[in-house]
Protein backbone atom coordinates (compact mmCIF):
# COMPACT_ATOMS: atom_id res chain seq x y z
CA UNK A 1 0.00 0.00 0.00
CA UNK A 2 1.24 3.42 -0.78
CA UNK A 3 0.96 6.14 1.95
CA UNK A 4 0.71 8.95 -0.40
CA UNK A 5 -2.39 9.88 -1.69
CA UNK A 6 -2.94 10.43 -5.18
CA UNK A 7 -3.47 14.02 -7.33
CA UNK A 8 -6.92 12.42 -7.82
CA UNK A 9 -7.50 11.48 -4.11
CA UNK A 10 -6.48 14.87 -3.07
CA UNK A 11 -8.89 16.85 -5.22
CA UNK A 12 -11.23 14.41 -3.87
CA UNK A 13 -10.85 15.49 -0.36
CA UNK A 14 -10.51 19.25 -1.02
CA UNK A 15 -13.54 19.36 -2.71
CA UNK A 16 -15.04 17.46 -0.37
CA UNK A 17 -13.43 20.13 2.40
CA UNK A 18 -14.45 23.05 0.55
CA UNK A 19 -18.08 21.78 0.66
CA UNK A 20 -18.33 21.50 3.86
CA UNK A 21 -16.93 24.74 5.06
CA UNK A 22 -19.01 26.28 2.34
CA UNK A 23 -22.00 25.05 2.09
CA UNK A 24 -22.73 22.51 5.38
CA UNK A 25 -21.45 24.38 7.91
CA UNK A 26 -23.31 27.87 8.16
CA UNK A 27 -27.02 26.04 8.98
CA UNK A 28 -25.40 22.75 10.97
CA UNK A 29 -26.51 23.85 14.35
CA UNK A 30 -30.25 25.17 13.12
CA UNK A 31 -30.50 21.62 11.01
CA UNK A 32 -29.66 19.56 14.09
CA UNK A 33 -31.94 22.39 16.66
CA UNK A 34 -34.58 21.31 14.04
CA UNK A 35 -34.02 17.87 13.22
CA UNK A 36 -34.06 18.99 9.14
CA UNK A 37 -32.76 16.90 6.69
CA UNK A 38 -30.24 18.89 4.71
CA UNK A 39 -32.13 19.04 1.42
CA UNK A 40 -30.25 21.40 -1.02
CA UNK A 41 -26.91 20.23 0.86
CA UNK A 42 -27.79 16.49 -0.22
CA UNK A 43 -28.65 18.06 -3.76
CA UNK A 44 -25.39 19.60 -3.89
CA UNK A 45 -23.44 16.60 -3.03
CA UNK A 46 -25.25 14.72 -6.24
CA UNK A 47 -24.41 17.55 -8.20
CA UNK A 48 -20.10 16.61 -6.80
CA UNK A 49 -20.81 12.92 -7.55
CA UNK A 50 -20.63 12.45 -4.12
CA UNK A 51 -23.73 10.05 -3.96
CA UNK A 52 -22.68 7.15 -6.47
CA UNK A 53 -18.57 7.70 -5.83
CA UNK A 54 -17.58 4.11 -6.64
CA UNK A 55 -20.21 3.21 -9.29
CA UNK A 56 -18.76 2.27 -12.77
CA UNK A 57 -19.70 5.91 -14.85
CA UNK A 58 -21.52 3.85 -17.26
CA UNK A 59 -24.43 3.45 -14.23
CA UNK A 60 -24.47 6.94 -13.98
CA UNK A 61 -21.58 7.25 -11.16
CA UNK A 62 -18.11 8.73 -10.41
CA UNK A 63 -16.06 5.77 -11.13
CA UNK A 64 -13.66 6.58 -7.98
CA UNK A 65 -11.34 4.11 -5.83
CA UNK A 66 -12.43 3.26 -2.11
CA UNK A 67 -9.89 5.71 -0.67
CA UNK A 68 -11.38 8.47 -2.24
CA UNK A 69 -13.96 7.58 -0.79
CA UNK A 70 -13.63 7.06 2.73
CA UNK A 71 -11.31 10.96 2.27
CA UNK A 72 -14.32 12.46 1.59
CA UNK A 73 -16.96 11.05 3.83
CA UNK A 74 -14.23 12.04 6.45
CA UNK A 75 -14.65 16.23 5.79
CA UNK A 76 -18.28 15.93 5.50
CA UNK A 77 -18.52 14.22 8.62
CA UNK A 78 -15.71 16.41 10.23
CA UNK A 79 -18.86 19.62 9.80
CA UNK A 80 -21.92 17.41 9.54
CA UNK A 81 -22.43 13.72 10.77
CA UNK A 82 -25.83 13.35 9.51
CA UNK A 83 -24.78 14.46 5.68
CA UNK A 84 -22.45 11.94 6.33
CA UNK A 85 -24.72 9.24 7.14
CA UNK A 86 -26.64 10.32 4.11
CA UNK A 87 -24.02 10.02 1.53
CA UNK A 88 -22.60 6.69 2.99
CA UNK A 89 -25.77 4.70 3.08
CA UNK A 90 -26.38 5.87 -0.42
CA UNK A 91 -23.20 4.68 -1.44
CA UNK A 92 -22.14 1.72 0.54
CA UNK A 93 -25.12 0.29 1.23
CA UNK A 94 -27.63 0.90 -1.75
CA UNK A 95 -25.58 1.58 -4.59
CA UNK A 96 -23.03 -1.26 -3.73
CA UNK A 97 -25.24 -3.67 -3.25
CA UNK A 98 -27.05 -2.75 -6.29
CA UNK A 99 -24.32 -2.51 -9.03
CA UNK A 100 -22.58 -5.66 -7.22
CA UNK A 101 -25.25 -8.50 -7.08
CA UNK A 102 -28.08 -7.27 -9.44
CA UNK A 103 -28.74 -7.94 -12.69
CA UNK A 104 -28.36 -5.51 -15.94
CA UNK A 105 -32.36 -4.55 -15.67
CA UNK A 106 -32.42 -3.99 -11.88
CA UNK A 107 -29.00 -2.10 -12.38
CA UNK A 108 -30.24 0.40 -15.43
CA UNK A 109 -34.31 0.76 -13.34
CA UNK A 110 -32.86 1.96 -10.23
CA UNK A 111 -28.72 2.06 -9.46
CA UNK A 112 -28.58 4.84 -12.30
CA UNK A 113 -30.57 7.43 -10.59
CA UNK A 114 -29.68 6.77 -7.70
CA UNK A 115 -25.89 6.90 -8.43
CA UNK A 116 -26.55 10.23 -10.54
CA UNK A 117 -28.83 11.59 -7.06
CA UNK A 118 -31.91 12.05 -8.43
CA UNK A 119 -33.03 9.83 -5.77
CA UNK A 120 -31.99 8.43 -2.29
CA UNK A 121 -31.94 4.76 -1.49
CA UNK A 122 -32.29 3.54 2.22
CA UNK A 123 -31.39 -0.26 3.35
CA UNK A 124 -34.16 -1.85 5.17
CA UNK A 125 -32.64 -4.93 7.71
CA UNK A 126 -32.87 -4.05 11.77
CA UNK A 127 -36.77 -4.83 12.80
CA UNK A 128 -38.16 -4.57 16.20
CA UNK A 129 -36.93 -8.00 17.06
CA UNK A 130 -34.20 -7.92 14.96
CA UNK A 131 -31.30 -6.04 15.39
CA UNK A 132 -27.70 -7.65 15.73
CA UNK A 133 -29.21 -10.65 15.22
CA UNK A 134 -30.10 -10.59 11.63
CA UNK A 135 -31.35 -13.89 11.12
CA UNK A 136 -34.25 -13.27 13.34
CA UNK A 137 -36.29 -11.37 10.43
CA UNK A 138 -40.41 -11.35 11.12
CA UNK A 139 -40.83 -9.25 8.05
CA UNK A 140 -42.12 -11.90 5.43
CA UNK A 141 -42.13 -12.44 1.87
CA UNK A 142 -44.67 -14.92 0.51
CA UNK A 143 -44.42 -16.54 -2.83
CA UNK A 144 -47.11 -15.71 -5.00
CA UNK A 145 -45.91 -16.68 -8.41
CA UNK A 146 -45.55 -13.91 -10.22
CA UNK A 147 -44.71 -11.47 -7.05
CA UNK A 148 -44.40 -11.45 -3.65
CA UNK A 149 -46.26 -10.98 -0.63
CA UNK A 150 -44.32 -8.84 1.54
CA UNK A 151 -45.78 -7.83 5.01
CA UNK A 152 -43.87 -6.12 8.52
CA UNK A 153 -42.03 -3.46 9.76
CA UNK A 154 -38.12 -2.18 9.44
CA UNK A 155 -36.98 -0.26 12.15
CA UNK A 156 -34.05 2.70 12.48
CA UNK A 157 -34.10 3.36 8.52
CA UNK A 158 -31.66 6.45 7.52
CA UNK A 159 -33.05 7.94 4.59
CA UNK A 160 -36.70 6.24 5.55
CA UNK A 161 -38.48 9.30 4.88
CA UNK A 162 -36.51 10.42 1.96
CA UNK A 163 -36.26 7.70 0.09
CA UNK A 164 -37.28 6.95 -3.35
CA UNK A 165 -36.22 3.09 -3.63
CA UNK A 166 -35.56 0.61 -0.73
CA UNK A 167 -33.64 -2.38 -0.19
CA UNK A 168 -35.96 -4.81 2.04
CA UNK A 169 -34.79 -7.86 3.31
CA UNK A 170 -37.17 -10.29 4.23
CA UNK A 171 -38.27 -14.15 5.43
CA UNK A 172 -39.83 -16.03 2.59
CA UNK A 173 -39.15 -19.69 4.03
CA UNK A 174 -39.53 -19.93 7.71
CA UNK A 175 -38.56 -23.38 7.90
CA UNK A 176 -35.08 -22.58 6.16
CA UNK A 177 -33.68 -20.38 8.49
CA UNK A 178 -31.20 -17.28 7.34
CA UNK A 179 -31.19 -19.06 4.21
CA UNK A 180 -34.86 -18.63 3.23
CA UNK A 181 -34.41 -14.79 3.53
CA UNK A 182 -34.58 -12.90 0.47
CA UNK A 183 -33.65 -8.74 -0.33
CA UNK A 184 -35.77 -6.96 -2.51
CA UNK A 185 -35.70 -3.73 -4.27
CA UNK A 186 -39.39 -2.18 -2.99
CA UNK A 187 -40.31 1.34 -4.41
CA UNK A 188 -42.15 3.94 -2.32
CA UNK A 189 -44.88 4.47 -4.17
CA UNK A 190 -46.14 0.99 -3.75
CA UNK A 191 -49.49 0.64 -2.28
CA UNK A 192 -49.06 -0.97 1.44
CA UNK A 193 -45.92 0.82 2.04
CA UNK A 194 -46.22 3.49 4.43
CA UNK A 195 -43.84 5.37 6.56
CA UNK A 196 -43.73 6.01 10.16
CA UNK A 197 -43.00 9.56 12.21
CA UNK A 198 -39.52 10.58 12.24
CA UNK A 199 -37.39 9.63 15.06
CA UNK A 200 -36.80 11.87 17.92
CA UNK A 201 -32.78 11.04 18.32
CA UNK A 202 -29.77 12.04 20.41
CA UNK A 203 -27.95 12.70 17.50
CA UNK A 204 -27.38 12.91 13.88
CA UNK A 205 -30.88 14.23 13.69
CA UNK A 206 -30.36 15.94 10.40
CA UNK A 207 -30.64 12.50 8.90
CA UNK A 208 -34.33 10.84 9.08
CA UNK A 209 -35.22 8.06 10.80
CA UNK A 210 -37.88 6.61 10.50
CA UNK A 211 -40.07 2.99 11.12
CA UNK A 212 -41.41 1.44 7.69
CA UNK A 213 -44.67 -1.22 7.39
CA UNK A 214 -45.58 -3.11 4.69
CA UNK A 215 -48.79 -4.20 4.32
CA UNK A 216 -49.52 -6.71 1.75
CA UNK A 217 -47.44 -5.20 -0.87
CA UNK A 218 -47.08 -6.76 -4.06
CA UNK A 219 -42.82 -6.90 -5.37
CA UNK A 220 -42.93 -8.22 -8.89
CA UNK A 221 -40.70 -11.35 -9.02
CA UNK A 222 -37.88 -9.89 -11.05
CA UNK A 223 -37.19 -6.87 -7.68
CA UNK A 224 -35.81 -9.93 -6.09
CA UNK A 225 -32.10 -9.68 -6.03
CA UNK A 226 -30.13 -12.95 -6.48
CA UNK A 227 -31.27 -16.60 -6.61
CA UNK A 228 -33.96 -17.39 -4.28
CA UNK A 229 -32.60 -17.61 -0.27
CA UNK A 230 -29.63 -15.39 -1.52
CA UNK A 231 -30.59 -12.81 0.75
CA UNK A 232 -28.95 -13.04 4.61
CA UNK A 233 -25.65 -13.57 2.15
CA UNK A 234 -26.44 -10.32 0.28
CA UNK A 235 -26.92 -8.04 3.17
CA UNK A 236 -23.94 -9.74 5.42
CA UNK A 237 -21.44 -8.94 2.13
CA UNK A 238 -23.24 -5.36 1.84
CA UNK A 239 -23.07 -4.60 5.87
CA UNK A 240 -19.37 -5.36 5.57
CA UNK A 241 -18.34 -3.10 2.60
CA UNK A 242 -21.17 -0.23 4.24
CA UNK A 243 -18.60 -0.38 7.49
CA UNK A 244 -15.89 1.75 5.49
CA UNK A 245 -18.70 4.21 5.10
CA UNK A 246 -19.53 4.64 8.89
CA UNK A 247 -15.65 4.50 9.70
CA UNK A 248 -14.98 6.93 7.79
CA UNK A 249 -17.76 8.88 9.27
CA UNK A 250 -16.63 8.13 12.40
CA UNK A 251 -13.33 9.12 11.73
CA UNK A 252 -14.32 12.54 10.21
CA UNK A 253 -16.17 13.36 13.76
CA UNK A 254 -13.35 12.65 15.62
CA UNK A 255 -11.03 14.76 13.36
CA UNK A 256 -13.14 17.45 13.41
CA UNK A 257 -13.48 17.45 16.99
CA UNK A 258 -9.81 17.00 17.25
CA UNK A 259 -9.07 20.26 15.00
CA UNK A 260 -11.96 22.67 16.79
CA UNK A 261 -9.77 21.35 20.42
CA UNK A 262 -6.63 21.89 19.03
CA UNK A 263 -7.60 25.78 17.86
CA UNK A 264 -9.37 26.38 21.05
CA UNK A 265 -6.52 25.56 23.41
CA UNK A 266 -3.68 27.65 21.17
CA UNK A 267 -6.50 30.52 21.94
CA UNK A 268 -7.55 30.08 25.21
CA UNK A 269 -5.74 31.53 28.42
CA UNK A 270 -5.61 29.91 31.39
CA UNK A 271 -2.69 30.89 34.12
CA UNK A 272 -1.19 33.27 31.66
CA UNK A 273 -0.48 30.76 28.90
CA UNK A 274 -2.73 29.29 26.43
CA UNK A 275 -4.19 26.12 27.73
CA UNK A 276 -2.00 23.68 24.95
CA UNK A 277 1.28 24.45 27.23
CA UNK A 278 -0.44 23.01 30.37
CA UNK A 279 0.58 19.49 30.14
CA UNK A 280 -3.28 18.52 31.07
CA UNK A 281 -4.26 19.18 27.62
CA UNK A 282 -1.21 19.03 25.62
CA UNK A 283 -1.54 15.26 26.40
CA UNK A 284 -4.95 14.87 26.02
CA UNK A 285 -4.79 16.50 22.42
CA UNK A 286 -1.78 14.19 22.09
CA UNK A 287 -3.78 11.17 22.96
CA UNK A 288 -6.37 12.30 20.53
CA UNK A 289 -4.03 12.80 16.94
CA UNK A 290 -2.69 9.89 17.94
CA UNK A 291 -5.79 7.74 18.41
CA UNK A 292 -7.36 9.33 14.87
CA UNK A 293 -4.23 8.72 13.20
CA UNK A 294 -4.88 4.95 13.60
CA UNK A 295 -8.10 5.37 12.82
CA UNK A 296 -7.29 6.88 9.54
CA UNK A 297 -4.62 4.08 8.72
CA UNK A 298 -7.39 1.05 9.19
CA UNK A 299 -10.24 2.68 6.95
CA UNK A 300 -7.62 2.96 4.45
CA UNK A 301 -6.28 -0.36 4.86
CA UNK A 302 -10.10 -1.61 4.72
CA UNK A 303 -10.52 0.55 1.46
CA UNK A 304 -7.10 -0.61 0.11
CA UNK A 305 -8.38 -4.15 0.50
CA UNK A 306 -11.27 -3.63 -1.15
CA UNK A 307 -10.31 -2.00 -4.26
CA UNK A 308 -8.08 -5.00 -4.34
CA UNK A 309 -11.17 -7.61 -4.26
CA UNK A 310 -9.83 -9.25 -0.80
CA UNK A 311 -12.20 -10.16 1.97
CA UNK A 312 -12.82 -6.71 4.03
CA UNK A 313 -15.21 -8.60 6.93
CA UNK A 314 -12.00 -8.58 9.14
CA UNK A 315 -10.47 -5.52 8.50
CA UNK A 316 -13.85 -3.57 7.89
CA UNK A 317 -14.96 -4.29 11.59
CA UNK A 318 -11.56 -3.49 12.67
CA UNK A 319 -11.74 -0.30 11.26
CA UNK A 320 -15.54 0.50 12.14
CA UNK A 321 -14.55 -0.66 15.82
CA UNK A 322 -11.55 1.30 16.81
CA UNK A 323 -12.66 4.68 14.58
CA UNK A 324 -16.55 4.66 15.97
CA UNK A 325 -14.46 4.20 19.75
CA UNK A 326 -11.92 7.03 18.37
CA UNK A 327 -14.92 9.25 17.60
CA UNK A 328 -16.76 8.45 21.27
CA UNK A 329 -13.22 9.10 23.07
CA UNK A 330 -12.28 12.24 21.20
CA UNK A 331 -15.66 14.11 21.59
CA UNK A 332 -16.02 13.83 24.90
CA UNK A 333 -12.36 14.97 25.65
CA UNK A 334 -13.19 17.91 23.34
CA UNK A 335 -16.07 19.48 25.59
CA UNK A 336 -13.70 18.93 28.39
CA UNK A 337 -10.81 20.82 26.66
CA UNK A 338 -13.47 23.66 25.79
CA UNK A 339 -14.85 23.56 29.44
CA UNK A 340 -17.77 25.29 30.11
CA UNK A 341 -18.27 26.58 26.50
CA UNK A 342 -18.25 22.80 25.13
CA UNK A 343 -21.18 22.16 26.55
CA UNK A 344 -22.87 24.80 24.53
CA UNK A 345 -24.39 24.60 20.42
CA UNK A 346 -22.27 27.43 19.23
CA UNK A 347 -18.80 25.44 19.92
CA UNK A 348 -20.02 22.39 18.02
CA UNK A 349 -18.48 19.83 20.04
CA UNK A 350 -21.28 18.68 22.10
CA UNK A 351 -23.23 17.99 18.62
CA UNK A 352 -20.32 16.02 17.38
CA UNK A 353 -20.48 14.24 20.93
CA UNK A 354 -24.07 12.58 20.44
CA UNK A 355 -23.30 12.07 16.92
CA UNK A 356 -20.21 10.08 18.07
CA UNK A 357 -22.51 7.66 19.97
CA UNK A 358 -24.54 6.26 16.93
CA UNK A 359 -21.58 5.32 15.14
CA UNK A 360 -20.74 3.03 17.71
CA UNK A 361 -24.03 0.89 17.79
CA UNK A 362 -25.52 1.03 13.36
CA UNK A 363 -24.46 -0.91 11.01
CA UNK A 364 -23.01 -3.79 13.74
CA UNK A 365 -22.75 -2.50 17.17
CA UNK A 366 -19.23 -2.55 18.96
CA UNK A 367 -19.75 -6.10 20.38
CA UNK A 368 -20.39 -7.34 17.10
CA UNK A 369 -17.23 -5.97 15.36
CA UNK A 370 -15.25 -7.98 18.64
CA UNK A 371 -17.19 -10.81 16.97
CA UNK A 372 -16.27 -10.77 13.46
CA UNK A 373 -12.86 -10.04 14.35
CA UNK A 374 -12.41 -12.91 17.03
CA UNK A 375 -13.89 -15.39 14.55
CA UNK A 376 -11.24 -14.23 12.15
CA UNK A 377 -8.45 -15.03 14.62
CA UNK A 378 -9.59 -18.26 14.12
CA UNK A 379 -9.24 -18.57 10.36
Amino acid sequence: MDFKLTEEQIMIQQAARDFAQTELLPGVIERDEHSKFPTEQVKMMADLGFLGMMVDPKYGGAGLDSISYVLAIEEIAKVDASAAVIMSVNNSLVCAGIEKFCNEEQKQKYLVPLAKGEVIGAFCLSEPEAGSDATSQKTTAIDKGDYYLLNGTKNWITNGGTASTYIVIAQTDVEKGHKGINAFLVEKSWEGFSIGPKEKKMGIRGSDTHSLMFSDVKVPKENRIGANGFGFNFAMAVLNGGRIGIASQALGIASGAYELALKYAQERVAFKKPIIQHQAIAFKLADMHLQITAARMLCFKAAFEKDNGEDISHSGAMAKLFASETAMNTTIEAVQIHGGNGYVSEYHVERMMRDAKITQIYEGTSEIQRIVISRGLTK
